[in-house]
């Protein structure tokens, strides 16, 4: 194992024994033997969603054979391939996804089982790319769902809770270019036309005005330059970094430059480090409908918010039909966090986040720092009930539950 924390190293993985199999049939066996086992991926979670007192898995020694299926328009990947790498591998050949998430550095499988999302308003996240999953079940069988496969809706977004995936099967479509700019200081009247402006939006903020500090607008190559003075914003002159006074070498291209889809899409490039690298992180999913009146609520605690933050992101994301994606059946808003890396000053405001915007029914983000009771989580999710039934008839012993499930789904 590469390491025993996770990326933000707030967590410290407690497994009593790690493992990394060579073969499905290895995993399978190790799966079968073990009373409490999990899979750790790229470990940019932050809170302990992946950990055990079990057995921890890497699936880093699987056979890493990637397969383009390009009548289908599919690929087949496996779990623990970083999406970065998948994305060049694809662009080499001629495809590309969707979407993206903001770092590129993330696996593929942790990616989809917490909802993990990119922007705009007519991308689904990561997840809604699924065409398939191979997983191994609590008994240590070797299962394939479909799309069309009973509970499929179920089993994408599933926490790592019914098992460890081997291998995702995506969506693809022909590889795309796009031209990234940045503008600066955009009044907050004008966000919700800013954030379905180009393909993909993020509007970064700091929480000490009501302004967007910057803009970050992922446009088709082909799509008509924006104006002078867009929105009432300035364009910057030069590349940028979300965080203030972190290097901006580490961000994808700007300054309108055409370049490959998975050149653009995420904010980070896949060799340098991801946002700044030292820090927690929190965000909330809510309908995009109450974007307006949920800011308003975060205004009257923004004093508390702005000292232990490095920057605030806002993005938006189309709704889907599976059960515990954030956004199920909802278009929906996302409000992120970027703290400083100190718990015990961020947790409190967080507390503070999530009262002010409990009257709009927020989803936590799954693998992000997050204190809501597991009760008001459940009441957000329709198919809560559902999952829990399908959760314990998969995984009667609770062989995948971790401290961050034990709670949400108590045995």
């Amino acid at each position: 194992m590469p390491t025993h924390r996770n990326w933000a190293g707030n967590i410290q993985y407690s497994a009593r024994a790690y493992h990394r199999p060579t073969s499905v049939a290895e995993l399978a066996a190790l799966v079968a033997g073990s009373d409490r086992i999990r899979a750790v991926g790229s470990g940019h979670s932050f809170n302990p969603l992946g950990d055990t007192t079990g057995d921890l898995v890497t699936l880093a020694g699987l056979p890493a054979d990637v397969r383009l299926d390009e009548e289908r328009r599919t690929v087949d990947v496996p779990a623990a391939m970083r999406y970065g790498d998948l994305a060049g591998w694809l662009h080499e050949r001629g495809y590309g996804l969707a979407n993206l998430a903001s770092l590129p550095h993330i696996s593929v499988a942790g990616a989809i089982a917490t909802g993990t999302h990119g922007s705009g308003e007519r991308n689904g996240n990561l997840a809604t790319a699924v065409a398939a999953l191979e997983l191994v079940t609590a008994t240590g069988e070797l299962r394939t769902v479909h799309r069309d496969s009973d509970d499929f809706a179920a089993m994408v977004v599933s926490l790592g809770a019914l098992g460890i995936v081997t291998r995702v099967t995506l969506d693809v479509l022909p590889t795309f270019d796009l031209r990234q700019y940045v503008h600066l200081d955009l009044p907050r009247p004008a966000l919700d036309e800013a954030l379905g402006s180009a393909y993909s939006v993020s509007v970064f903020t700091d929480w000490r005005s009501t302004r967007g500090t910057q803009v970050w607008r992922k446009q088709l190559a082909d799509a008509p330059a924006p104006p002078a003075g867009w929105l009432g914003t300035t364009a910057a002159d030069r590349p940028c970094h979300p965080v203030p006074g972190m290097p901006t070498a580490n961000c994808t291209e700007q300054l309108g430059v055409p370049g490959p889809w998975h050149e653009r899409l995420p904010h980070f490039r896949l060799g340098f480090t991801p946002s700044s690298g030292d820090e927690l992180q929190s965000e909330y999913h809510l309908p995009r409908a109450d974007a307006a009146d949920a800011l308003a609520a975060l205004d009257e605690v923004a004093h508390l918010i702005a000292p232990v933050l490095q920057i605030s992101e806002l993005r938006t994301i189309a709704a889907d039909d599976l059960w515990l994606s954030p956004q199920y059946h909802r278009d929906s808003l996302a409000i992120h966090f970027t703290w400083i890396a100190d718990t015990a000053r961020v947790l409190p405001v967080v507390a503070e986040v999530e009262q002010a915007l409990a009257p709009f029914a927020p989803r936590p983000h799954w693998g992000k720092v997050f204190t809501t009771a597991p009760e008001t989580i459940a009441a957000t999710y329709p198919r809560w009930p559902d999952f829990a039934t399908l959760l314990h008839h998969m995984d009667p012993t609770a062989k995948f539950h971790t401290p961050t499930l034990n709670p949400l789904f108590p045995r």
